[in-house]
């Protein structure tokens, strides 16, 4: 059945690569990006089956036109993917107050927004998918991706909270949490101005092996067929990582921090009071 894939941040990265996935199977394919002339490719090769808009995520009522005008072309939205962001490398210290201001707002408020202009039209049509890409760095964290990472973590929570109020309604949520892979990202990370008493905590960050090894970052190419697989899946999981980085990693920080609550969990049974 052909399927029609609502898409932000679709001129570059995985928007790009996912969009080009779903097209070449023969789906339809709403593409969104802020400048939308970064789109005229794929119109040119896909022709109707492409709808390519210019939008602002952070800007609330244009999400909601934008799903509006997707629903009305093709005649549904099955699926819609969350995937523009933005990034800010930083220690705490060093973050700048719009450079922080200004990354939630586009992966926080701009996930939101697009949320919830889709429910309303999943909901009436008693199924959908809504993939919100977070990242490995919305499960852990490591020194000047804070304010990164606290955007990701921040749109997990809503995004669990989501798939326990919808789950009934037909409507599936997952989380999709990619490791390092080597798309052009970068080109939307803000290196905010370093402070020199973190000279020493970003030497040692660069040089560990863990961020130099030869396959520390994913083809993202080899991305598309995870993506395909898991819009097809009639029971999708709330959460995929992407990459065979994160699970590792992520298993050895839950271990820290499950021993850590063991530790004091006398000192939390006193805080109870009963």
């Amino acid at each position: 059945m052909v399927k029609t894939i609502f898409i932000t941040g679709a001129s570059r990265g995985f928007g790009r690569i996912w969009a080009e996935a779903f097209l070449e199977r023969g789906d339809q394919v709403v593409v969104t990006s802020r400048k939308g002339s970064g789109l005229t490719e794929l119109v040119e090769k896909y022709g109707r089956a492409v709808l390519p808009l210019e939008l602002d995520i952070t800007n609330r009522a244009a999400c909601f036109a934008a799903l509006e005008k997707a629903k009305s072309h093709f005649g549904r939205v099955d699926v819609v993917i969350n995937n523009a962001a933005m990034g800010v490398v930083g220690m705490v210290e060093e973050l700048g107050e719009q450079e922080s201001r200004d990354i939630i707002e586009a992966n926080l408020f701009g996930s939101l927004w697009i949320t919830q202009a889709a429910l309303p039209i999943l909901r009436a049509q008693g199924s959908g998918h809504i993939l919100q890409l977070s990242s490995a760095l919305g499960v852990y964290t490591f020194p000047s991706v804070g304010i990164y990472s606290a955007s990701k973590f921040a749109v997990e929570g809503f995004s669990e909270a989501l798939y326990l109020e919808t789950k009934d309604m037909g409507i599936h949520v997952t989380i999709v949490e990619p490791n390092g892979f080597a798309t052009d990202f970068t080109a939307s990370t803000i290196q905010s101005k370093p402070v020199t008493a973190y000279d020493q905590v970003r030497t040692a960050l660069y040089s560990n092996p863990a961020m130099t090894e030869s396959d520390t970052y994913g083809d993202p190419k080899a991305t598309a067929a995870a993506i395909l697989k898991l819009v097809d899946a009639t029971n999708p999981p709330l959460r995929l990582f992407l990459g065979k980085k994160a699970l590792p990693l992520a298993k050895a920080v839950y271990e820290q921090r499950l021993a850590s609550w063991e530790e004091w969990n006398p000192v939390a049974i006193e805080a109870h009071g009963l």
